[in-house]
């Protein structure tokens, strides 16, 4: 039977991580809608992806912004699904979805991988069937919860996937200047997950500009406007190409979580500044994909080493592709899961070893 699918994106990495299963999806006959989020680049994924979206707009700012939020983004989804009829709602945790999935009696999918997101968690996890997550999610979400052998960036950068774009997707559109370059990713600290941390001071991200620019083509990528004698390194790249532009960088030093894995996941050495509590970041860091900061105290000397270090990049990208290879292909995955939804879910509880055919 067709299904009519439901996917709320709420951030562009979300666009990474759901695309191949729209286009599988779509191969197959069933029918996806898009709601998005007019949040940084995502509307520009899925422009060039060719990915068609309605609009639930911009979201707000602090606390009280977020929550009469809360409000827009559900009658937005919920006007949309009493005309599209869905079947099933998908998520990254979207509330949105979950809320207007459970007001109309339909299963809600979510991916999480966010362990340190308790007000998301609050908002959406009642109202959701089933919560897919990484097997070191630290979080136990009880009789709802499925672990997987993966991360959620290999939606779109599992070797099987990230191989296999569609052809002329990057014609006449150039990934990077040649030569030896670095990246720096900044955030903005304003999501909902972002509360309560913090990374790089303004004098660090000027150092670091300063001291790698000793080595490498300094390429910056920030949610944040730059300060004005920043903006020569800003990155002019379209976003579509980001992974393209991760995989042949020397070294990207980031902030953002969800850069640095995508980073590693390409090959690329990464040193994350964090003070967030995630079990995939243990993970990543456990398995020696990403070397991480809870401060900036030795990070520019580390990124220095490492750019004097001729070969560090050749053997950071074997061990990663080592790495990958005996992870799951979340796409091939969730596909099986949700064309047979809910006999796969039973079926998954009653024998985890079934994830093992999609590696």
């Amino acid at each position: 039977m067709a299904l009519k699918i439901l996917i709320d994106i709420g951030h562009p990495a979300h666009v990474h991580y759901f695309k191949n299963f729209i286009w599988k999806m779509q191969e197959k006959g069933h029918t996806v809608y898009i709601v998005a989020r007019d949040k940084e680049v995502a509307f520009k994924l899925l422009d060039f992806y060719q990915l068609p979206y309605s609009n639930r707009g911009k979201g707000k700012q602090g606390l009280i912004g977020k929550l009469l939020y809360i409000l827009q983004g559900d009658f937005y989804i919920l006007k949309k699904a009493l005309k599209l009829k869905p079947d099933i709602f998908f998520s990254a945790g979207s509330m949105y979805a979950a809320h207007v999935a459970w007001l109309l009696r339909k299963p809600h999918i979510a991916l999480d991988d966010t362990d340190h997101n308790a007000f998301q968690h609050l908002m959406y996890v009642p109202f959701t069937k089933v919560i897919l997550t990484p097997k070191v999610f630290q979080k136990d979400f009880g009789k709802k919860h499925i672990r997987f052998d993966g991360f959620l960036e290999l939606g779109g950068l599992h070797p099987k996937r990230f191989k296999q774009e569609p052809q002329g997707l990057q014609k006449n559109l150039n990934p990077g200047d040649p030569g030896k370059f670095v990246i720096l990713r900044f955030v903005s600290w304003q999501a909902t997950h972002d509360i309560g941390l913090k990374g790089l001071s303004l004098e660090d991200k000027y150092k670091l500009v300063q001291e790698l620019s000793k080595y490498a083509k300094v390429i910056i990528s920030s949610e944040e406007k730059l300060p004005d004698d920043l903006m020569a390194y800003s990155f002019k790249i379209h976003p579509a190409l980001m992974h393209t532009v991760l995989s042949e960088a020397s070294l990207l030093v980031s902030e953002s979580l969800t850069m640095a894995a995508e980073a590693a996941f390409v090959g690329t050495p990464v040193l994350c500044i964090s003070t967030a509590q995630a079990g995939t970041l243990d993970e990543e860091v456990r398995l020696g994909l990403i070397e991480l900061y809870r401060s900036s105290d030795g990070l520019i000397e580390r990124a220095t080493e490492i750019m004097k270090d001729a070969q560090f990049k050749e053997k950071f990208k074997e061990k990663s592709k080592n790495i990958i290879n005996n992870k799951t292909d979340i796409t091939g995955f969730l596909v099986w899961f949700v064309e047979n939804f809910p006999t796969s879910f039973a079926e998954i509880k009653k024998n985890p070893e079934l994830e093992s055919n999609f590696r």
